[in-house]
Order: structure tokens, then C-alpha cells, then sequence
């Protein structure tokens, strides 16, 4: 099939009436549509939540821990009594 057959069979298509659509097909497509939306909106809750509860954590072990500050040597003990 050569290209102008094909952009001749394509310019048929686009210029004849377009096939019925089912009567029950808009009823799906919004079904399917919300309950895609609910999903993409609990996952985004659930990874907000999931965020904020790993800054809380890290908040709470920096707090605990204190990494910042350096740790006191063991290498020579101190000295007391000079």
C-alpha cells in the first residue's frame, strides 16, 4: 500500500460518520476515571504521611544521637590531679 493509498483510506475514515459509541460507555469511562483518581489521591496522601513521618524520625534521632558533635577521644584517658 503506498502512501497515497493510505492517506486516501485515512481521509475516508476521518470524513464518514463515526461508529455508534455504546449507550453505557460514558457511565464506565467515569467509573474508571474516579476510581483512578481516588488511587493517584490515597497514593499521594500515603507518601505525604510517609514523608512526614521520616522527617519526625530523622528530627527525633538527630536530637537523640547528636551526630553533629564530635565524640570524645579513646585514645589517651584524661588528666586529672596536674
Amino acid at each position: 500500500m503506498s502512501r497515497r493509498d493510505r492517506e486516501a483510506a485515512a481521509r475516508q475514515a476521518m470524513e464518514g460518520t463515526p461508529p455508534p459509541v455504546p449507550p453505557d460507555l460514558y457511565a464506565e469511562v467515569v467509573r474508571r476515571g474516579s476510581r483512578i483518581l481516588r488511587r493517584r489521591r490515597a497514593a499521594r496522601r500515603l507518601m505525604w504521611v510517609l514523608l512526614f513521618v521520616a522527617v519526625v524520625v530523622f528530627a527525633v534521632w538527630a536530637a537523640t544521637v547528636q551526630p553533629w558533635v564530635v565524640p570524645p577521644s579513646q585514645t589517651t584517658p584524661p588528666l586529672t590531679g596536674w
